[in-house]
């Protein structure tokens, strides 16, 4: 018996449920085992409605990465944005980095698992969200003295701390909620950023 076939949506909406949908998929079976029938069934719509809106199975993907690496750059952001001190500043940007992973696990499977990491493409999408997130941690990261390039290169060390610590915490189930995590991580990144000065 067909899929029940979900009500007309406007494009933006439908464009937008998709999305969702393929982002569900993707991160459960990822990219290879995931195919646009599967994306078409979960959605509730025919297959043809699908390509209507994105031409291939790649094209969707891509299209997947760069809204979820948004999504969690935006989050790091705003959190960062509203603390009122340096500190405040890393215990914010911590906490919204965890907190989002541990809301959207699909979206953090979709950014750094291994079907994204075998692509050039899809690699230089994760990259780039990566980029975006260390370059803005740069911007806070305020040392007399200290170079934009070494201030870049902190940025990555901590970028490389939040991710590969999420990939830890969750593939061993550990025992603490994202605010207990980023409270550890962010009194870790702390004292290495007060210890820095110029070579």
């Amino acid at each position: 018996m067909p899929a029940r076939q979900s009500p007309r949506l406007p494009a933006a909406e439908r464009r937008r449920q998709l999305l969702d949908s393929a982002l569900a998929v993707f991160g459960q079976k990822g990219f290879h085992q995931t195919s646009m029938n599967d994306i078409a069934e979960v959605a509730g719509i025919t297959k043809p409605v699908l390509y209507q809106h994105f031409r291939s199975k790649r094209e969707l993907y891509l299209e997947v990465l760069r809204e979820v690496g948004d999504r969690m750059r935006n989050a790091v952001a705003k959190a960062t944005a509203e603390a009122d001190s340096p500190r405040g500043q890393v215990e914010n940007g911590f906490a919204a980095y965890f907190g989002w992973v541990a809301a959207h696990r699909d979206g953090f499977d979709v950014l750094f698992a291994g079907d994204t990491r075998r692509d050039r493409e899809f690699v230089r999408e994760a990259l780039r969200v990566e980029t975006e997130i260390a370059d803005a941690i740069a911007t806070l990261i305020v040392v007399p003295g200290l170079s934009r390039e070494r201030q870049r290169l902190l940025a990555y060390g901590i970028v490389g701390m939040a991710e590969t610590t999420c990939r830890h915490w969750l593939a061993n189930d550990l025992d603490l909620t994202p605010d207990e995590l980023a409270a550890q991580v962010a009194t870790l990144a702390w004292a290495g950023l007060r210890g820095q000065r110029p070579l």
